[in-house]
């Protein structure tokens, strides 16, 4: 609404203002003809619709001399719509109100009057460019597109150390697969060929779960050969059988 009416208001400025008969003679003349009333009046009006939306636009409200941009930009056409309504009344003798005048009147008080509901009507505080949509969360433990870590990269055996000429991943025919030192331990994902044993931390030889193949688990740290494993709902044990186990 306030964009329709700083277009029409703009128009109305290259239209007739007033016109004026003189024995016999007539002249006519726009809102340009006074730079006051043109640039003053009118334009000071479309100028304060542009601060009108641009506040809207943005994600924080900008403030001017401790005024945000809306009320600023309320205070131009409201101006303009009171000039112009004295225009209108107090026309000279021998002239004619032109057309751009009574269009200037009406659009600036429908400029103002959008202004200055806009903050008391719901249905115009709807947001002019949406917000981004968050993206949604992956689930916890599940295995992400094209394996985890880097796109396209496959899962990784345990321990494999990538030799020169050597594919990523791939492990050295005949090679043992080495074991990283514990104290250069960092948490990482892995996968487990079949399933496997969860056993509590506190040595109980009774398994707490079952970590299934197909699944992505958190590995968060390494006693000896065997780890500490963290399920999707938070339970943490140990995996004391780590062969063939896959790494992303």
């Amino acid at each position: 609404m306030v964009i329709g009416a700083a277009v029409v208001l703009f128009i109305a400025s290259f239209l007739t203002f007033q016109s004026y008969s003189f024995l016999g003679s007539s002249a006519s003349g726009n809102a340009w003809d006074n730079l006051g009333m043109g640039l003053g009046v009118y334009m000071g009006a479309v100028i304060g619709a542009g601060l009108i939306v641009v506040n809207r636009c943005l994600p924080q409200q900008r403030k001017v001399f401790g005024l945000d941009l809306a009320q600023v930009g309320t205070a131009f056409p409201l101006m303009a719509a009171w000039v112009l309504l004295w225009s209108l009344i107090d026309t000279p003798d021998g002239a004619d109100v032109g057309a751009g005048l009574i269009l200037g009147l009406i659009a600036a008080l429908v400029l103002a009057g959008a202004a200055i509901a806009t903050p008391l009507v719901p249905a115009l505080q709807a947001e002019l460019i949406p917000a981004p949509k968050p993206a949604a969360p992956q689930p916890y433990g599940a295995q992400p597109p094209g394996g985890y870590g880097y796109p396209g990269a496959q899962p990784q055996p345990y321990g494999a150390q990538p030799q020169p000429g050597q594919p990523f991943g791939q492990q050295p025919q005949g090679a043992p697969a080495p074991q990283p030192p514990a104290g250069d331990f960092s948490p990482f994902w892995f996968a487990v060929p079949v399933t496997r044993p969860l056993f509590a931390e506190d040595g109980s030889p009774a398994p707490i779960a079952e970590l299934a193949p197909g699944t992505w688990y958190l590995a968060v740290e390494q006693r000896g050969a065997a780890l500490v494993a963290q399920t999707q709902d938070g339970r943490r044990g140990v995996l004391q059988d780590t062969s063939g186990i896959q790494r992303g």
